[in-house]
């Protein structure tokens, strides 16, 4: 049912770096990606994969994974992606078709029993240089793939109004979120 896909679809952090991705699977996961519709049907949207160790190694230093988790530096070694795919376009102006373009990417992911993280708190111009992306390619988005390795729950939006996530001392994910009645606006 695609509710529980939706669910389960969250933003992991931590992965099982032991289980590697198949570069069949994340190229099946751009192939969806690039069948959705996109403004104009102007399929300006270009993606790199990242999978082999020493590209990965390059990547990391470069991404920011958790805002809200100030004292956490991101995944340890053995916790760290298999596989990252990056966005790219020759505009910076793509944003929604870049969304629609991940959320299917980590839809697939899911289904296929993979957790993503979309990232865009990334240093831009030092992951262009690493892996020659040209000046007049925009880098979006980089998705950060694997196994899974935490478990991620959604909590009711707390009565402060505080959206920051949150992890446990047993290690959980906390994600608050706010109800339909919230969300669900009627300006007429």
């Amino acid at each position: 049912m695609f509710a529980e896909l939706a669910k389960k679809a969250r933003s992991y952090r931590r992965f099982d770096e032991s289980a590697p991705i198949a570069l069949e699977m994340l190229k099946g996961f751009v192939d969806l990606a690039r069948l959705v519709p996109c403004g104009g049907n102007s399929q300006r949207l270009r993606y790199q994969i990242v999978r082999a160790p020493a590209e990965r190694d390059a990547l990391f230093p470069n991404l920011s994974w958790a805002a809200a988790l100030k004292d956490w530096p991101g995944p340890a070694e053995g916790e760290r992606p298999t596989g990252y795919i990056l966005i790219l376009s020759e505009s910076a102006g793509d944003g929604t078709n870049v969304g629609i373009a991940a959320q299917t990417i980590q839809l697939a992911a899911a289904e296929a029993g993979y957790g993503a993280c979309m990232m865009g708190a990334i240093k831009r111009d030092a992951i262009k240089a690493a892996f020659n992306i040209p000046e007049a390619m925009h880098l979006h988005l980089v998705l950060a793939i694997g196994k899974p390795a935490e478990t991620v729950v959604i909590e009711p939006m707390p009565a402060n109004g505080n959206t920051a996530y949150w992890r446990s001392e047993d290690g959980v994910h906390h994600v608050p979120k706010r109800s339909l009645d919230e969300v669900l606006v009627d300006y007429r």
